[in-house]
């Protein structure tokens, strides 16, 4: 199951084993649980702390479960094969059994073990999704934190079945205790924030208590580390708050235009932005959500930052770097069925649909890409493009085209997602230029049209927009209020790209603190106060 070189370096990883970890798996006469009874043995042959068991008598099979030898009340089931983006999620999870310290804050791991009740999660994954790992480490650290909580990954390709039983259409899907629970990516504190009643009222008291920061950073994607990066290395207090550092870059698989990097995935990417500004002092707090600006009186004044958990933060300037988000279609019955076959992320939620019927709603090149990934998965896809031709590039139109699965429509309008009540069956499509309409049936359907702009909090602030809701910026990224910059896909800059947001993050940090040098601080007497 793992070549030379995953070997070499789980054996590797499996030098940091503090205590024994057991594998216990529940199989049967299938392939599958042929290449998990390999790759278990594979495992437990590169430590002498870990010891492989084939006796297990779990229904779903093939099933392992990873559990510490020393507290057998500790543990978390694999569902299938974790390889692909989940390799890292199994290294994770042998470590953390074997006691190896997990790198996080610990007062989120005081959380967990506070936690009061018993919780039995079930978490559906694929393979090829890159939002999942988030869900199914989070998940994994509870389970072996906490012995009233337990944790099944199922990988939804391997039980194909179940999926279809349990209305499974997109993933990452979590249910606790047998009932719907979250569907999307999550990060721990997000998890225990559900569960925890009181910690959105701690991580308000804990942001309140901060400092005014010369710079406050809103946002935490390549736009609002690049300002926070140059600000702090200009020897600003500078802090990021972020409701989900990485932004849309966590969203985003092959990266291929990046200027110096061939190719790289978005979610790797956003840990090299992590890395890059923990190597500054930078008060990084993730989760962290504005819902309200009041702008400073005057020049060298404070601005305040209102969160969604009711913290109030305190800056001289801002840089505003909020990014965009898919964009709706904005028909009947699409938020009826989303997650139930309407869907957003093609590599997230594709191999749920094999076989399958799908639609793709988009012709540029995020939605001719997606067509082309699901092509190889799906039965049959449908792309349908609103303008007269496809704007995607020409290199990934030929690809399209030669591909024997594919309808390409253009000139054609989605005006109605159609369900049976649970779960997608088809669509209303209309010819723009005949207006004839017809039906297509199918079971899924990914939209891909464009961003909206996250600035729907700012509306109220004095903060000039246009009129697609983008940031109005000048030549050095700032506003119309003075210290107050902005930068990336939120603003009115052309190209929503990689590294035009990066390149804006700078010149919106360098603005900053082009302004900070200018203007001498102005006590605030309420906040002096």
């Amino acid at each position: 199951m793992l070549d030379a070189n995953l070997q070499a370096q789980l054996k590797q990883y499996l030098g940091n084993l503090r205590e024994g970890v057991e594998l216990v798996a529940s199989l049967d006469d299938s392939e599958k649980s042929r290449q998990t009874r390999a790759l278990i043995e594979q495992i437990a042959s590169l430590h002498d702390l870990v010891t492989a068991r084939f006796d297990g008598t779990d229904a779903r099979k093939p099933s392992f479960i990873i559990r510490r030898a020393s507290d057998a009340d500790k543990w978390v089931r694999f569902g299938g094969l974790p390889m692909g983006h989940e390799f890292t999620s199994l290294v994770l999870a042998l470590l953390w059994a074997g006691g190896h310290p997990p790198k996080v804050d610990a007062d989120l791991i005081e959380q967990i073990r506070g936690l009061e009740g018993d919780y039995h999660f079930e978490m559906f994954f694929s393979l090829s999704c890159h939002n999942c790992p988030d869900v199914v480490q989070a998940l994994t650290l509870m389970a072996l934190e906490n012995p009233r909580i337990t944790v099944t990954l199922i990988e939804g390709g391997s039980f194909q079945e179940e999926v279809e039983a349990r209305g499974v259409m997109a993933v990452p899907a979590t249910f606790l205790n047998g009932e719907p629970f979250y569907n999307g990516r999550m990060e721990l504190a997000e998890i225990l924030a559900k569960l925890d009643k009181n910690a959105d009222a701690k991580a308000a008291e804990k942001l309140s208590a901060k400092d005014p920061f010369e710079v406050l950073v809103i946002g935490g994607g390549p736009a609002g580390a690049a300002a926070a990066v140059y600000t702090a290395r200009k020897g600003f207090r500078t802090g990021i708050a972020a409701e989900r550092f990485g932004g849309q870059l966590m969203d985003t698989l092959g990266i291929e235009n990046l200027p110096g990097t061939p190719y790289t995935e978005g979610p790797k990417l956003t840990d090299s932005l992590k890395s890059h500004v923990g190597e500054y002092e930078i008060d990084l707090m993730d989760l962290a959500r504005a819902v309200q600006i009041t702008p400073a009186s005057e020049p060298g004044a404070m601005h305040s930052v209102l969160m969604a958990n009711g913290a109030t933060l305190h800056a001289r300037s801002l840089v505003l770097s909020t990014g965009a988000r898919w964009r709706n279609l904005g028909v009947p019955s699409e938020a009826k069925y989303r997650n139930k076959g309407v869907a957003y992320c093609p590599h997230c939620d594709g191999p749920l649909f094999k076989g399958k019927r799908i639609a793709v709603i988009g012709g540029g090149n995020s939605g001719v890409e997606a067509a082309i990934d699901l092509a190889k998965i799906v039965g049959h896809v449908t792309l349908i493009e609103f303008d007269t031709k496809l704007r995607a590039d020409e290199v990934l139109q030929r690809k399209l085209r030669s591909m024997p699965n594919v309808e390409i429509v253009t000139n054609g309008q989605t005006t109605e997602i159609l369900g049976d009540g649970a779960k997608v069956s088809g669509l209303v499509l209309k010819d723009r230029a005949s207006g004839d309409e017809r039906r297509i049936a199918l079971e899924g359907v990914f939209v891909q049209i464009g961003l909206v702009p996250n600035t729907e909090f700012l509306r109220e602030t004095g903060l000039e927009l246009s009129k697609f809701g983008e940031i109005i910026i000048d030549d050095h990224g700032a506003t119309n209020l003075p210290g107050i910059y902005a930068a990336g896909d939120c603003t009115t800059v052309p190209h929503k790209q990689i590294v035009v947001a990066m390149g804006e993050g700078a010149k919106a940090g360098l603005g900053a603190f082009d302004y900070l040098i200018r203007n001498e601080p102005v006590e605030d007497v309420a906040q002096a106060a």
